[in-house]
């Protein structure tokens, strides 16, 4: 610990006096109650749990708790009416719920694990690494001479995996999905005292495992399983202690993040559920406070989350989201501030997903939730707009929503009917504040990033993809970014995920956009490159963007990136030119990183076939003597834990720097002369 202490003064020393101050009371508080949480724990009898609640008998209480507002459908769900609504979901989430009542995960990348019974709550069953029981801020989360990754009982102790057995049980009203979820709580409970072991060592999935709980009560708390009042007493327990808990550790920073706003919403729901007594009553009122406050700072005015990341922005989105559900159902409404902020994120969702509803792969992904309901791909976040639009009455949001109408459905009932099958599709838009770019047409799709590294600087769950892009053109996914793969599990795959090199933008001298801090500082990185839109046109036949960064202008010989990039939406043909302002002898290395399912072969000189899903297209480069091209092996992680292997196209050059031009295009319908096409193009892109 103290080794631990004198790390994080090294780092905290140069943060204002308050916050200094603020983190050493935390810290202090956080010690002294990892020692009186046991305590607590046992003295909160039934008969105390009564007192705190105002129940006359735990009858009486788990009566009025059930009656409590709650968003999503009220009662038993007709399978033919939801089959209807969600045609095949029927039948995904029978089996969903088999597979977790015989223990069956999926988490994370594993595969499907036989976990058995009873759970090892505190082993990481990717690697077989556990974590001792010890009082929460005695475990060692990170270690990084092992291939641990704390995510594993982390994510399986959110208990989110239960979620089907409630569903099943709302549709067909089996006992057996009750009794496995009972079993599974119990179990979770004996194997977890409060404030001991891995699984209390983050707050975030304390408040995530207490959101799921709430949910899981509605599910199932008019079922014969869950009638005895033994139970009863032990499940409304767990789920006061962790309300309290959460009041008591909440992660609060200089600069907040998702965690904070999981701790929030965890309060909202724990708060609401247990209704008007004291405790609960502060909890949701913290809760709220802390979400109404940080929306305006974590989302920038154009609506994307100042983590720059997809994956958490829908993460974020749900934070915000279903705390607010929660006290519409209350009677509470949100101010319009907040309710406006959501749409503007729900917005940007419908603008970054493609017609197949897949998401760009920008900055981080761990597939992070709140209440996860459907069966949709992970990458596939477009369930957010109609959600969003019905929740708030957004008509214009609502014609840019979509199916699958699962998730809104247990989110807000029979309303998700109204969802359409297809939406309109957003015209092309630039997001100025969390500096996005976004160029679609028919079948066509490009995605940029020329904004802020992440987190207010600090880099977070941003990556160094400054002026990189995706690209699908007539429907195919073409250019990808690299993903995640991992955090903790693998310290040099995360660097590697995250760096340079593994994005679509220039790479000047082997150097990085945004300096690493240290390799083991894993969401850290240096704020060096300001990126800067010198120009933005759309109309109904092109989209151009010119942007630049600084992140090379640290060098002894400074150079300044330029990105020229032009979407030809009549012919679906894509040009990127790289320039580069400043002087001097330079290695440039700038790849381009292909979707796995495509495949690419020599096609003449500077010219490259590429196959997907049975369509031809054709890159070509300018001068082909300026720039050496190679292709070269790569990984894609679609999800966290899973990479799968990808080619990459690599122009290299030392010596001067000189533009490099690109085209890609369909191959039927490719000019005559696609390079001497490409060179008239690159002529007429103004770089200035």
């Amino acid at each position: 610990m103290i080794k631990r202490g004198f790390k994080l003064v090294r780092r905290g020393w140069r943060k204002p006096p308050h916050v200094i101050v603020r983190w050493l009371l935390s810290q202090a508080g956080a010690e002294i109650d990892q020692k009186l949480a046991p305590g607590r724990a046992r003295r909160l009898t039934s008969g105390r749990l009564l007192k705190l609640l105002g129940g006359e008998n735990i009858e009486e209480l788990w009566a009025r708790l059930a009656q409590r507002p709650f968003p999503g459908p009220v009662g038993m769900v007709a399978p033919a009416d939801y089959e209807r609504l969600c045609p095949g979901d029927l039948d995904r989430i029978m089996a969903a719920a088999e597979a977790a009542c015989a223990h069956r995960v999926n988490l994370l990348g594993s595969g499907p694990v036989e976990l058995g019974t009873p759970i090892d709550w505190h082993t990481d069953f990717k690697s077989g690494h556990s974590w001792p029981m010890v009082p929460f801020r005695r475990v060692k989360v990170y270690d990084f001479c092992r291939d641990s990754d704390v995510k594993v009982p982390w994510e399986l102790s959110r208990l989110q995996w239960l979620i089907p057995t409630g569903q099943a049980y709302q549709l067909c009203g089996d006992e057996r999905y009750a009794e496995g979820a009972r079993a599974t709580i119990e179990e979770w409970q004996a194997a977890n005292p409060v404030a001991i072991g891995v699984n209390w060592a983050c707050t975030m999935d304390v408040a995530l495992r207490g959101i799921s709980l709430v949910w899981l009560f509605h599910a199932f708390h008019s079922s014969a399983a869950w009638s005895d009042a033994s139970f009863r007493v032990k499940f409304l327990k767990l789920l006061y202690i962790h309300g309290d808990f959460t009041s008591r550790h909440i992660e609060c920073s200089d600069v907040n993040g998702n965690h904070l706003l999981a701790d929030a919403a965890g309060l909202v729901a724990m708060g609401l559920f247990f209704g008007d007594a004291m405790a609960p009553t502060a909890w949701q009122r913290i809760g709220w406070r802390i979400l109404t406050d940080e929306i305006g700072t974590q989302v920038f005015a154009d609506g994307v989350d100042f983590e720059v990341a997809t994956a958490y922005h829908r993460l974020v989105l749900e934070l915000f989201l279903v705390p607010a559900l929660h006290r519409h159902a209350a009677g509470l409404k949100a101010p319009e501030s907040y309710s406006a902020a959501l749409r503007r994120m729900a917005a940007f969702v419908a603008a970054y997903s493609r017609d197949d509803g897949s998401s760009p792969l920008w900055g981080d992904a761990d597939d992070g939730r709140v209440l996860p309901f459907g069966g949709q791909a992970m990458t596939n976040h477009r369930y957010l707009v109609g959600t969003v639009a019905l929740a708030f009455n957004d008509a214009e949001l609502l014609n840019l929503s979509a199916g699958p109408k699962s998730e809104a459905f247990w989110l807000l009932g029979p309303q998700a009917k109204t969802i359409p099958d297809a939406p309109s599709t957003p015209g092309s838009r630039l997001f100025p504040d969390g500096g996005v770019v976004i160029m679609r047409s028919a079948g066509d799709h490009v995605f940029l990033d020329c904004g802020p590294v992440g987190m207010a600087g600090r880099g977070g769950h941003g990556q160094n993809d400054c002026l990189s892009l995706e690209a699908a053109l007539c429907g195919v996914k073409l250019l990808s970014d690299c993903g995640t793969y991992v955090y903790t599990a693998d310290i040099k795959a995360r660097n590697s995920f995250r760096a340079t090199a593994a994005h679509n933008t220039p790479m000047i001298d082997g150097e990085e956009i945004n300096r690493f801090v240290r390799p083991e500082y894993l969401w850290t990185l240096r704020d060096d490159a300001r990126p800067e839109v010198r120009r933005w046109e759309t109309s109904a036949e092109a989209d151009h963007l010119i942007a630049a960064h600084s992140g090379y202008r640290r060098l002894a010989q400074p150079v300044t990136a330029v990105r020229s990039v032009l979407l030809d939406k009549v012919n679906h043909r894509l040009v990127v030119l790289d320039h580069f302002e400043g002087d001097g002898n330079h290695v440039a290395r700038v790849p381009f990183h292909f979707d796995p399912n495509v495949a690419i072969e020599p096609a003449a000189r500077g010219q490259w076939r590429l196959a997907a899903n049975a369509t031809s297209f054709l890159l070509v480069s300018g001068d082909a003597a300026d720039w050496q091209a190679k292709i070269e092996p790569g990984w894609v992680s679609p999800s966290y834990g899973v990479k799968r292997e990808s080619l990459v196209l690599v122009f290299e050059r030392s010596g001067a720097l000189v533009p490099l031009a690109i085209g890609l295009m369909p191959a039927d319908d490719a000019p005559a002369d696609p390079s001497r096409w490409l060179t008239e193009m690159a002529t007429s892109l103004d770089c200035s």
